[in-house]
């Protein structure tokens, strides 16, 4: 293939860049690390996903090169293969890229396989991890993942199954006492229910869903998981899945949600009142 020719060309060069894979966190721009905004600000090349919140897009520096590849369930702008294919060829090419990737690049973000993906061409390559979304969202809808009353362990678990396969231990997952946190699961809610329920979860286990979590968008809802499917219809990606009686605790501790509803309040009587 001459595409890939030139490339194995270019990695005899000794003009090699780099690529730095960087977690994005769920959203809220504050929440980045100081490291991950410092290696944003010196990048040369910037290829990132649909994940990275508008507000961090906005923070990109003027001199880099911006790379959209971003990808949703069933509509990939950018097919995996190329993605691979244009960090590399931007690293032999000399320059830092920066493979910007919603939450944290190695949790269900095929951080890794981009990363093996330089390895025949012996490019450099770093890893700055990121707030995945399960911490960060959970976090700001008032959801402790773990609590000694309700759950001693937590489990991240992807709807987004390889090319269909199910390959998820439902019978560990239906147990007591943890909790559960789907990622990509809105448009597998029914299966869901059904595996759950079908391996021992009771119907009446305390759910919620997350919706754009840790931004001025957030919404929470909650239920229990016999109405999964009816509250997955009135989600929109990206949305995250918990499962388990620590849910019951957003009412009580939702700071996020109380903060932005007085913040919107206050604009709105700013608006009336002149």
């Amino acid at each position: 293939m001459p595409q890939q020719d030139a490339l194995y060309t270019l990695s005899t060069s000794k003009n090699i860049g780099k690529v730095i894979l960087v977690g994005a966190g769920p959203g809220d721009p504050d929440l980045l690390t100081v490291k991950a905004m410092r290696l944003i600000q010196q990048a040369d090349v910037i290829v990132y996903d649909r994940l990275v919140s508008d507000e961090i897009v906005a923070m990109f520096p003027p001199h880099s090169h911006l790379i959209f590849v971003g990808k949703e369930a069933g509509n990939h702008c950018v097919p995996q293969q190329q993605i691979n294919s244009l960090l590399v060829e931007h690293a032999l090419a000399g320059k830092q890229v920066i493979r910007l990737k919603g939450g944290d690049p190695f949790i269900f973000g095929r951080g890794g396989e981009e990363l093996e993906a330089l390895l025949p061409f012996n490019i450099p390559f770093e890893v700055v991890p990121g707030i995945t979304a399960a911490s960060g969202c959970a976090a700001y809808a008032g959801i402790p993942l773990t609590h000694r009353d309700h759950a001693q362990s937590v489990q991240f678990i992807t709807g987004h199954l390889k090319q269909g396969q199910d390959q998820i231990d439902w019978l560990s997952l239906a147990r007591a006492k943890h909790t559960l946190v789907f990622y990509m699961g809105l448009n597998q809610s029914s299966m869901i229910r059904h595996k759950l329920s079908a391996y021992g979860m009771p119907l009446t286990t305390p759910i919620a869903i997350i919706e754009r979590g840790t931004t001025a968008h957030q919404r929470v809802l909650t239920g229990e998981l016999a109405q999964i499917e009816t509250l997955a219809t009135q989600a929109t990606s990206p949305a995250l899945i918990i499962i388990g009686s620590v849910t019951l605790l957003s009412q009580q501790l939702n700071w996020f949600n109380q903060q932005t509803d007085s913040i919107i309040n206050i604009e709105q009587n700013m608006q009336r009142y002149g």
